[in-house]
């Protein structure tokens, strides 16, 4: 039986990310700890310095057998988990950062609760109650398709307006969500 490296994902000590990469090189474990090209400007100079893009997360190229081995490392406190298994993240997606980290410096990562085709609740304003989709994400609104009517009318509300509406045994039930790193 083959086995099949995927990319997984570590919770590290807080501002270990860049020690624990190395430590894990010199295991020979293939990792990637994305650095982003921050520029710090002092009193009389500025500097690019390079920090973690993903607060306490590195990235980690292996198979299950090597989780026990990759745990005893020194700084990594634990795998990050979805739905009861260590997360695993595509290619494309770490493809995906490095060529954003190539072409852009001073990145923020920022969370959000809700993503688009999501299903979601508006909890306050002038449509509470209603449930829609998520159409676009903005940096504080989300635009949202309220079908009612037979319409299709779309609404732009607050982020924290909203939430993920988790739909279990086809009875909806709304729950917080967060998504990312």
């Amino acid at each position: 039986m083959e086995r099949q490296n995927n990319w997984y994902v570590v919770y590290t000590k807080p501002r270990w990310e860049k020690k624990v990469a190395s430590l894990l090189s010199a295991k020979s474990i293939t990792n990637y700890c994305p650095l982003n090209r921050e520029v710090h400007q002092w009193n009389d100079r500025k500097k690019i310095v390079l920090e973690p893009l993903f607060k306490s997360y590195v990235f980690i190229w292996t198979h299950s057998e090597e989780f026990k081995k990759i745990k005893d490392v020194s700084g990594i406190l634990n795998f990050v988990y979805w739905l009861g298994k260590p997360a695993v993240v595509r290619n494309e997606e770490i493809e995906n950062i490095q060529r954003f980290l190539n072409e852009y410096t001073n990145i923020k990562v920022e969370q959000t609760q809700v993503r688009l085709n999501d299903r979601v609740k508006v909890i306050q304003g002038p449509f509470l109650n209603m449930e829609g989709h998520v159409v676009e994400v903005n940096s504080r609104m989300v635009k949202l398709e309220l079908p009612s009517l037979g319409f299709a009318l779309v609404a732009q509300v607050e982020k924290a307006h909203v939430e993920r509406v988790v739909v279990m045994n086809t009875h909806p039930v709304a729950a917080k969500v967060s998504y990312g790193f």
